[in-house]
């Protein structure tokens, strides 16, 4: 999983003006957030090997699988080795990403999340991949990835994969209690309300308040934005009304004790998805790979439907995770970087060695066709999500624009939120506060902000 998923609104901005928003970038950085396998010790830079024209090109990934990838790639290019390193996910590889763009002793690529992209952008440290004829593959990947990696004519990363959100739900419990599968979201609350009266032991799904991404993907499908630019500022909008209307319908399902309050991914929640204690679980396309190993007992009864919407007959996504392979400007070998993170995002096996490793859900389109993600499972029922998955991703909102720092809105998301929860304060409240702190935060770290 790659969690946890954009520039449209900034491409009419000169990069010049990005870099003077962003001042103080790296003393402001903090964490991301996702999964991490296993590691190694091996963090070197690039290097040359050898003799001959010899390349070592150094690659921080976290997903299962890439090395296949790159051991293919050497096939086909002799002279050119990826020594790929997992020096931990998300938040653990960008702490070391940050020291290393300090002492310009960067890898030559690394895996850096959506959300994220933005950060590492404006600090200058990413090469412009459009230079390598980026702009040539633009059309093998899903539409709205491409204004996730991309400023005006400037690439700064190939996608990877996506997250569109989907409605996972136990079938078996739905028919039960001969509850309805939800097309709306006043529906869903009708049939939180019904399950947990039939059964005072049984909730709709859990409210993983310290897991943003996923409160932040519900935004993003209720058309909420929470940065824009305006003129030469940045505009923080973290409360706007999107995002009011999305924490005050999740507010009411806690206050009436509707939904459990639970860290997700955790062992108390895996129990939960396992027992059916959770009935649903709103989640991205990658989350059939995790209730799948996290849940054996409960083969056959899940199924997926797309997201209940606002309005009835309307459909309207967002993302939650998601990752892009991007190249630092400290690369002693740019081009051949530049070859492989293209290569690896585009060509059919290797796609499917990251399918095969991590479930991902690919942003390359004709991987999207492939049986690794089509095709009757048996665990759900024999459903073909992979139909399902695709068009969900053809309708998350293409405009969806990150901002700077979201490694500090995500924080404060999570400490704000933790306090709703408990009973502590209210989910709007939560976000006013973060609206707040994420104002004095930007102006502290010397970025021109508006609110």
């Amino acid at each position: 999983m790659t969690d946890r998923f954009a520039f449209s609104k900034v491409k009419i901005v000169p990069l010049l003006l990005l870099a003077a928003l962003c001042l103080g970038m790296l003393s402001g950085c903090d964490s991301g957030t996702g999964s991490s396998s296993s590691s190694t010790s091996d963090t070197s830079a690039s290097s040359s090997s050898g003799g001959g024209g010899q390349v070592t090109l150094t690659f921080w990934n976290w997903v299962t699988g890439v090395d296949k990838a790159a051991a293919e790639y050497t096939k086909l290019h002799p002279n050119i080795h990826v020594n790929v390193i997992n020096v931990g996910g998300g938040t653990n590889e960008y702490n070391k990403l940050y020291t290393a763009i300090k002492a310009n002793n960067e890898p030559d690529l690394a895996q850096i999340e959506y959300q994220v992209l933005p950060t590492f952008e404006t600090t200058g440290s990413l090469i412009d991949l459009s230079k390598y004829g980026a702009n040539d593959i633009k059309n093998q990947f899903v539409p709205w990835t491409w204004n996730q990696v991309s400023l005006g004519n400037s690439v700064y990363a190939m996608p990877q994969d996506t997250g569109p959100l989907v409605l996972y739900y136990r079938a078996d419990l739905f028919q039960k209690y001969n509850l309805p599968v939800p097309t709306t979201w006043a529906q869903y609350a009708d049939d939180a309300a019904k399950l947990h009266a039939a059964d005072p032991n049984a909730y709709i799904t859990d409210f993983p308040a310290r897991d943003p991404g996923w409160f932040n993907g519900l935004v993003w499908q209720a058309g909420g934005q929470m940065f824009s630019i305006d003129g030469q500022s940045w505009k923080v909008n973290i409360n706007n009304p999107q995002a009011q209307k999305v924490a005050s319908y999740w507010q009411g399902l806690l206050s009436k004790n509707l939904i459990k309050a639970e860290p997700d991914f955790a062992d108390a929640w895996y129990h939960d998805i396992g027992s059916g204690t959770l009935a649903t679980w709103i989640s991205a396309a990658w989350g059939a790979g995790t209730i799948k190993p996290n849940a054996p007992q409960t083969a056959g009864k899940w199924r997926a439907a797309p997201l209940p919407q606002w309005q009835e007959g309307q459909y309207a996504n967002g993302n939650w995770g998601g990752s892009t392979t991007a190249v630092f400007s400290s690369s002693k070998h740019p081009k051949e970087a530049a070859d492989f993170a293209m290569w690896l995002n585009t060509n059919k096996q290797a796609v499917e060695e990251m399918i095969k490793g991590n479930a991902i859900y690919p942003a390359s389109l004709s991987n999207l066709d492939s049986p690794l993600v089509n095709g009757p499972q048996p665990f759900f029922g024999n459903q073909n999500l992979g139909i399902l998955f695709k068009d969900a991703s053809q309708h998350v909102n293409p405009t969806y624009q990150w901002g700077p720092t979201i490694n500090q809105v995500y924080n404060d998301f999570g400490d704000n939120f933790a306090g709703a929860v408990n009973n502590q304060d209210t989910l709007m409240n939560g976000l006013n506060s973060v609206q707040q702190s994420t104002i004095l935060f930007m102006q502290n770290q010397g970025f021109n902000v508006k609110s």
